[in-house]
């Protein structure tokens, strides 16, 4: 006989350990759900989505996501598209926050990650934000506050502020019209393992500011991998992609424009204290400098903030990128905030189109190695007066033009016969874990690398008309195994 109390124990442990079923929760024209602010924000469980329709007019909402996912069960808010792929439009100007949601620093964002009374606060995880256009969380612009008042957006906020965060995915999403496009804080060191992939970011930024970016960043472990990143608003003057994190990749990206196209500084005593501080790996990437744009510096790596003990030290790892600069005037490459800064820079094409001296290695201080890259002749050490060091082993490759397919379109794959094929070398041992795998199509797609016996210099690898075996799913929808993916 059965005894009725084991039984009754027997099923209570078969319901605890049962997985719970997750939801989809559809938003949007004729949806269960009319408004982003219906859906149960305060009590997404993993494996939840929060799946919202395209319709022809904005959604002029603002919320806080606050929920923990875990490894196997990851909550997503995702678009879904229009007919013609559009996605949907979250909109700040004018919006109103969610009701039931009680949350701190709503000024700072459209959409916020961390942080809140309601739902109650915690270390959000395991999150995926895809497939919207979130747009317009700058000032003048106003909203409504989860109190029901009129509020308006601070200069420093962003269509995402993520004040803490682990494991987090934004992917296929455009972000523009904000003052930072997205930002994210250290939070002390809690905020890590950000993934910021295929994204288009562009027209962000304040006019007349330096202080605010189409991407702002600090995390303990992040990739930006994929986006196409445009010029800023017109009239401000931030940089494109300032970071301030551990362990920080950079790869296969299109980044055009802004003040700098990357700077690279210093992090909080909780980020310069992690292991990964001091290697930073940006490869892979197609970096343009338009005539006119701001500062003449494409690379920042070092510091800003003063002391001096704090920058990020170490080594900038800058291969196989593609830099394409059109100033008329001068151009350099890197700015090494101290002689304690170091950048090994091999495999990249170097290409200013004005006259080889024109090309600067270095702004002045730090220390340069330079192996197997593509450069016009007569490029010089620095254009201000070289107080570091340059160690150029011969092996770069020096010509008129680099052998584009086609330069006036923006096609900067090698052609046949350029002298950029095989004429790479190996990458530094340090980037070893950093194989270069794939390569950007324009636009926000991607693709895998030919592989051969020779690296060649630059973005791409000469693959004829091969190169056809585009990654259709490279962001398809629910994919979290991209973050170990190259």
């Amino acid at each position: 006989m059965i005894n009725p109390r084991a039984l009754a124990s027997l099923l209570l442990g078969l319901m605890l350990a049962a997985p719970v079923l997750a939801i989809d929760y559809h938003v949007g024209p004729g949806q269960a759900f009319a408004a982003i602010g219906d859906a149960p924000w305060v009590s997404l469980q993993p494996g939840d989505q929060v799946l919202i329709h395209w319709r022809a007019e904005p959604y002029k909402e603002k919320w806080v996501i606050n929920r923990r996912g875990t490894p196997e069960a990851w909550i997503a808010v995702r678009g879904l598209p229009g007919p013609q792929g559009q996605r949907p439009v979250i909109d700040g100007s004018d919006a109103e926050t969610a009701t039931g949601l009680n949350f701190w620093n709503e000024e700072r964002g459209v959409i916020k990650v961390g942080g809140s009374n309601t739902p109650p606060d915690g270390l959000p995880a395991y999150l995926v934000i895809e497939g919207l256009e979130i747009r317009s969380g700058r000032p003048p612009f106003t909203f409504t506050n989860d109190g029901g008042g009129a509020s308006t957006y601070v200069d420093n906020a962003a269509s995402i502020y993520i004040e803490k965060a682990e494991h987090l995915i934004i992917r296929d999403c455009v972000i523009h019209d904000s003052g930072n496009g997205i930002f994210s804080g250290d939070f002390n060191g809690q905020t890590q393992d950000l993934l910021i992939e295929g994204n288009h970011i562009f027209g962000n930024g304040n006019i007349g500011s330096a202080f605010h970016h189409n991407t702002y960043t600090a995390a303990n472990g992040i990739v930006y991998q994929f986006n196409r990143f445009g010029a800023l608003r017109d009239g401000a003057d931030g940089n494109n992609l300032k970071d301030r994190s551990a362990g920080l990749v950079v790869r296969n990206n299109w980044i055009e424009d802004g003040n700098r196209q990357l700077d690279l500084v210093d992090g909080t005593a909780a980020v310069a204290t992690h292991p990964d501080y001091n290697e930073t790996f940006v490869y892979g990437n197609v970096l343009i400098e338009s005539d006119g744009q701001g500062n003449s510096q494409v690379v920042h790596y070092g510091g800003d903030g003063g002391d001096t003990s704090q920058y990020r030290k170490g080594t900038l790892h800058f291969f196989n990128n593609t830099v394409v600069s059109t100033r008329s005037g001068n151009t350099t490459l890197l700015r090494l905030s101290t002689q304690d800064e170091s950048a090994d820079a091999r495999n990249n094409v170097l290409y200013a189109t004005a006259s080889g001296n024109r090309l600067a290695m270095l702004a002045s201080a730090g220390d340069l190695t330079l192996r197997h890259n593509w450069i016009k002749p007569g490029w010089r050490a620095s254009h201000s007066g070289l107080t570091g060091t340059i160690h150029d082993d011969g092996s770069s490759v020096e010509g008129s033009a680099p052998g584009f397919v086609d330069e006036a379109s923006q096609n900067f794959r090698p052609a046949t016969g350029a002298p950029l094929i095989d004429a790479g070398t190996t990458l530094h041992a340090a980037a070893f874990e950093h194989p270069v795998l794939s390569q950007y199509v324009r636009h926000l797609m991607f693709e895998e690398r030919p592989s051969d016996a020779t690296l060649d210099i630059g973005a791409y690898e000469f693959c004829g008309s091969t190169c056809a075996n585009v990654f259709a799913d490279g962001f398809e929808s629910g994919n979290t195994s991209a973050w170990s993916s190259p």
